[in-house]
């Protein structure tokens, strides 16, 4: 397994749990809107791997705001991370495995966000909504060279970042910040998602007891999004 961040540290306390069970890892720092440092990584996991057979797409950025006084920067950056980087990690990933001639995997982490939308993150929406519709395409594209393509689409899940949402709220609202984060929990669910929980929906994406899933946007949200 091959872990990529801009912090560094994380995908290596990541690695090293995984060394430590006995299986093999590598630890990357990752700038998924620079081109050149996916470039990279693919070359490093197959220099490590001899190969690639899947990808993940996990980076993400929100910026909350109102849709009317939403700032330049804050929907470049989302735009730059959640789609383009997305995108670039997909076309390279995707032309390493169509040289190997073997097929593989990708997920795409979108969001619930992207299919039902949430006031104040107008644009993290839409980068999500993005997601969804180009995992749609590209399962279209690359089902020929064998590369099955999905996305999963989270909600309430115990992430930094849905604190995040929570602190912006909760400075808005004028609330507790914790009281309310306890109550950001999926519709029939009454704790919020652990982020193992989804990734054990992930694993099952990329491995070959998926392969009649294509093309799909699965939620992962306790119920969350009706459809």
């Amino acid at each position: 397994m091959v872990a990529g961040d801009l912090q560094f540290e994380t995908v290596a306390e990541t690695i090293g749990i995984i060394k430590a069970r006995g299986s093999r890892g590598l630890a990357i720092e990752l700038d998924v809107t620079s081109n050149e440092s996916v470039a990279d990584a693919v070359r490093r996991a197959v220099s490590e791997f001899g190969r690639l057979d899947g990808l993940v797409n996990n980076a993400g950025v929100c910026r909350m705001g109102s849709a009317l006084e939403a700032r330049t920067e804050d929907r470049d950056i989302q735009h730059a991370v959640n789609v383009e980087g997305l995108y670039s990690c997909c076309q390279l990933a995707v032309r390493q495995m169509m040289e190997q001639e073997s097929g593989g995997a990708i997920v795409n982490i979108a969001s619930e966000a992207g299919k039902v939308g949430y006031p104040n993150s107008a644009f993290y929406n839409a980068t999500k909504a993005a997601v969804i519709s180009l995992t749609r395409t590209m399962a279209q594209e690359w089902s020929g060279a064998g590369i099955n393509v999905n996305a999963v689409c989270p909600g309430g899940v115990n992430t930094a970042m849905l604190y995040s949402v929570a602190q912006w709220r909760a400075e808005k609202d004028g609330c507790d910040v914790d009281e309310l984060y306890s109550q950001m929990t999926p519709g029939l669910m009454d704790r919020h998602i652990e982020p193992l929980e989804v990734g054990r929906v992930v694993a099952f994406l990329l491995s070959a007891h998926a392969l009649i899933i294509r093309g799909q946007s699965i939620n992962v949200d306790g119920n969350a999004t009706p459809y």
